[in-house]
């Protein structure tokens, strides 16, 4: 029997988000309209909690998400995703720290690969992953998403253009 994923779309200062979860933990948060697939089930109820952590977080009133996860990808994805996890709220990381970090400096491509390819934004935060020269490269939601969201972090330095 195929696996049922609860879904809801939220309005934030970013834009429209759409969250998807499984019996596990939240499996999606996607900018815009997102990909709904086949068998999904519309439940607000379902995703409430981390619509909750969401709207605390873009009033300024959560630095930490404690909500479960559930990362589906491969295996060097996950490790970046989850090392993507360690960066503290209102810090940045290059994606040369983060190739070092999971043990493999020489995959700073890969890296960046994987860190596109993270299903939950935000939360599973890749929006701090900046360039080794202090820029703001590469983000999913747009780059001008990447800046509000290190401004409301209090992480945006005059240096990150």
């Amino acid at each position: 029997m195929p696996e049922t994923l609860y879904y809801s779309r939220i309005d934030s200062p970013v834009g429209s988000l759409l969250l998807a979860v499984s019996d596990r933990g939240l499996v999606a948060l996607e900018f815009g309209c997102g990909k709904i697939a086949a068998g999904w089930v519309e439940s607000p109820e379902r995703t409430a909690p981390y619509a909750r952590q969401l709207e605390e977080y873009f009033l300024g009133r959560r630095r930490r998400f404690d909500r479960p996860l559930d990362l589906r990808g491969t295996d060097f994805q996950k490790r970046c995703w989850e090392e993507l996890l360690q960066i503290p709220y209102g810090e940045t990381r290059s994606y040369a720290e983060i190739a070092r970090a999971i043990g493999n400096p020489l995959a700073v491509r890969a890296v960046g690969l994987a860190n596109g390819q993270n299903p939950i934004a935000i939360m599973v935060p890749c929006h701090r992953v900046i360039g080794s020269d202090g820029s703001l490269i590469g983000y999913g939601g747009g780059l001008e998403v990447k800046r509000r969201l290190l401004e409301l972090e209090g992480a945006l330095s005059g240096s990150l253009v």
